[in-house]
Formats: C-alpha cells, sequence, structure tokens
C-alpha cells in the first residue's frame, strides 16, 4: 500500500528495480534509473506514448536488444497501470482513452480444446482446434458454454480412443491420437451438438503451418514421423483446397497462420476464395513492414498483436488496429 503514496517517478524507479531483478538485462537499472528518471522527470508520465518513446530511444536497437523486450515492456506496463491509478479509473478505461477507442466490446473467448502439431504428442499436424461461442449473450455465458462444450468433448474422446487419449496438450487441449485433421473437426461438431449449442458455437484454427512446410514449397501432413513414405504431403494449392473444404463442411469463422510465413502467395489465394477472419501471428509477428506488406498483398484481413514483438513504438501499434480496421 506505500506505493500509493510514492510520486510517479518515484514509482517508476521502483517498478525499475524490480523488473530488472526478474530480467537478465544488466545495466538496465543503469540505463533507466538515471538516464530515463533523472533526465526525463520532468516529462508528463502520465503520457504512455511518451515514455515508450524515451525508452526506445535510450535502447536505440531495431529490436530493443539493448534494455531488452521483455525489460521494456514489463516498465511499459507499469507505468500504463500507474497512469490509471493517477486518474482513478480502471486499467481497461486508461487503455480506451490513451488508445482513441470509442467502444469497448468484449471479445468472444476462443477455447482451444484439441492440440496438435508441436503443442502435443499426437499424429495432428495442425496445431490448434477451437470453440468461440459467438451466440452468447454476455461474457460469463460464453465461458460457461465453452467450459460445458470441453466436458462433453473429453467423455466422447473417452469413449471412443480410451483413457489414454484424454491427456492434454501443452496447451489444455486434449490431444488424441488421431492422424486426420478432419476427424479433430468431426469431434468438435460431436461435443458442440451434444451439449446443444448448434448454431450457437462456431469454430476456429490455429494451424501454424510453417512447422509442416518443406524447403520445397509443399506441405508435410504427417511431418511428426520422419521419415515418411509421403503419403500426407500436399502442395500449397491442394492445402488451400483442403481448407476450404474444411470452411465449407463446418462452421468455421477463424483461421490462424494457414501457410507459411513466406508463402504470400498462397495466403493471398486463401484470403480471396474465403469469407473468414485469416489471422496472421507468424505472418506478421507484429512487425510493421510486414503488416504493411500484408494489407498490399491482401494476404489476410486478422492480425494477433503480441507486445513483446512490437518494434517500433507505441504509434505502430495503434498503427496495426487501425490498419486492419480500415476498409481495404
Amino acid at each position: 500500500m506505500r506505493y500509493l503514496y510514492l510520486t510517479l517517478p518515484d514509482l517508476i524507479i521502483h517498478t525499475i528495480i524490480i523488473i530488472y531483478v526478474t530480467s537478465d538485462r544488466i545495466g538496465f537499472v543503469d540505463y533507466c534509473r538515471f538516464h530515463l528518471v533523472k533526465e526525463h522527470c520532468k516529462q508528463n508520465w502520465e503520457d504512455q506514448a511518451e515514455v515508450d518513446r524515451i525508452m526506445l530511444e535510450l535502447d536505440g536497437t531495431p529490436n530493443k536488444s539493448k534494455l531488452g523486450a521483455n525489460a521494456i515492456l514489463g516498465v511499459s506496463l507499469s507505468i500504463c497501470r500507474a497512469g490509471a491509478g493517477a486518474k482513478g479509473v480502471p486499467l481497461y478505461r486508461h487503455i480506451q482513452e490513451i488508445s482513441g477507442t470509442k467502444y469497448l466490446v468484449m471479445p468472444v473467448p476462443a477455447f482451444n480444446v484439441i492440440n496438435g502439431g508441436s503443442h502435443a504428442g499426437n499424429n495432428l499436424a495442425m496445431q490448434e482446434f477451437m470453440i468461440l461461442p459467438v451466440g452468447a449473450s454476455s461474457f460469463a455465458e460464453a465461458f460457461r458454454m465453452g467450459s460445458e462444450v470441453y466436458h462433453i468433448l473429453k467423455g466422447i474422446i473417452k469413449a471412443k480412443y480410451g483413457q489414454d487419449a484424454c491427456n492434454v496438450g501443452d496447451e489444455g487441449g486434449f490431444a488424441p491420437n488421431v492422424q486426420d485433421n478432419r476427424e479433430g473437426l468431426v469431434l468438435l461438431m460431436d461435443a458442440i451438438e451434444k451439449a446443444g449449442y448448434s448454431g450457437e458455437i462456431k469454430i476456429g484454427m490455429d494451424l501454424a503451418a510453417s512447422e509442416f512446410f518443406r524447403k520445397d514449397g509443399s506441405y508435410d501432413l504427417n511431418f511428426k514421423k520422419q521419415p515418411n513414405d509421403g503419403a500426407h504431403v500436399l502442395s500449397a494449392q491442394s492445402l488451400c483446397e483442403l481448407y476450404k473444404e474444411f470452411v465449407r463442411d463446418f462452421p468455421i469463422v477463424s483461421i490462424e497462420d494457414p501457410f507459411d510465413q513466406d508463402d504470400w502467395s498462397s495466403w493471398s489465394s486463401l484470403q480471396s476464395s474465403v469469407d473468414i477472419q485469416l489471422v496472421g501471428d507468424d505472418l506478421l509477428v507484429t512487425n510493421p513492414m510486414r503488416i504493411a506488406e500484408a494489407i498490399q498483398k491482401k494476404a489476410c484481413n486478422g492480425l494477433l498483436l503480441k507486445l513483446l514483438r512490437v518494434e517500433e513504438e507505441l504509434g505502430d501499434v495503434r498503427y496495426a488496429g487501425k490498419a486492419f480496421r480500415s476498409p481495404q
């Protein structure tokens, strides 16, 4: 409670020390405590963008390698929380104000209920199979719906594949040892229907396709087994057709990273042929230059924003959001 009585610059000093202790960036205290605080203590510490700009200026590298992205982000987020405290408003309201967001809308939670790819020890190549309760009237209801389907899915998997198939992957989703990715989608549909939420819960996928991309430009859906007979290797065009079949046959509303991060033409081809949310994560890596290229090439219409990856100042985070909200 004593931090409530510190001035904001003092609070920042204490915050920097705490973050330094939990980071591995030697010299971070020297840079931030003496340079950032002493040289700029007359700045308006409630100006988030200015504080971020100062830290990036002191770092002076394109990827935050001098002070460290973890340390810079930690200080930035702490200043953000301090700014909210100074105003006497909740953190989310403060972020709404500094970001210029007009309306507050709770997101639809995405439940990662079946794991594959590098997140699980099964044969599924595609990394995440998710359910999205779009028909819920509130976040609380969406959470309840997702939880119900998750537990019903466990029962279905246990009855079909045995108790061992109920083991979970790295992110908490079930990891049944099935080869066919379509089978994973069928399991989701069975669980949604059995829970009584047909039409109210949609499906999302994070494919992490760079994991099964091959140097010759093809994609190996049996990449976990090496060597293999190549029976599950698809060309980029064939993989695109498979995705379109998935979208046609299942209520899929979102697909993330369907192709390798440098397979731009395949991204653009899929984006032009499906009317769903196509999210770039590995494709964009929250890099303003890659975001601009994706917009120019019409490669995707959604961005996964990761603060640790932001390479420029806060303004570029705002740019990223505005770019993907624009009509183009």
